[in-house]
């Protein structure tokens, strides 16, 4: 069966809280995302609704889920940052980027090629949104996803940093050809 990428819906707030419990399960999930289970579980209906609205509509941000069967299996989320804002790193941001975050690909659907159709929707909304470089923030020890943003078309940018969750390195993918 193939996989379908599409941006989230308002009212799919279950869905994505069911994801994000997924995604923070994971084993390498202390490495690759800034909450923890526990944290995600206590989060009311509330948030996990708005934040699918947010990411569903408009230009701040945006979600690309991947599904085979009606299952979710995937998802990248990009939010726009404007110049002078604090990013999720706690870095002050001096230009207007945007930024892929929340990343998560299942593992029954690795080496699919869902990571590269998930970024290729990501990348399309944030050039429709003006922007020419993609930006990512992955940390240094999460071999796994440096992998899969290079294949994707991300560099290095030489930036590294000491994040929420240890070394990171900076990664951009240029738009300019899209």
């Amino acid at each position: 069966m193939s996989v379908t990428v599409r941006r989230v819906r308002a009212g799919e707030g279950d869905r994505v809280r069911t994801l994000r419990l997924r995604a923070v399960s994971d084993p390498a999930a202390s490495i690759a995302f800034l909450t923890t289970l526990e944290q995600e579980r206590t989060r009311a209906q509330e948030f996990w609704d708005d934040r699918a609205s947010a990411a569903a509509a408009g230009d701040a941000a945006a979600m690309f889920i991947a599904e085979r069967d009606d299952a979710w299996l995937g998802s990248v989320t990009v939010l726009v940052r404007r110049g002078g804002e604090v990013d999720h790193t706690g870095r002050r941001i001096s230009d207007a980027r945007a930024d892929v975050v929340g990343v998560y690909v299942a593992p029954e659907l690795r080496g699919t090629g869902a990571i590269d159709a998930l970024l290729d929707a990501a990348a399309r909304w944030t050039r429709e949104q003006g922007f020419d470089t993609l930006a990512l923030d992955v940390h240094a020890d999460n071999a796994r996803a440096q992998a899969a943003y290079r294949r994707a078309g991300f560099v290095a940018t030489g930036e590294e940093f000491t994040g929420p969750i240890g070394p990171e390195l900076a990664m951009s993918r240029s738009l300019r050809t899209l």
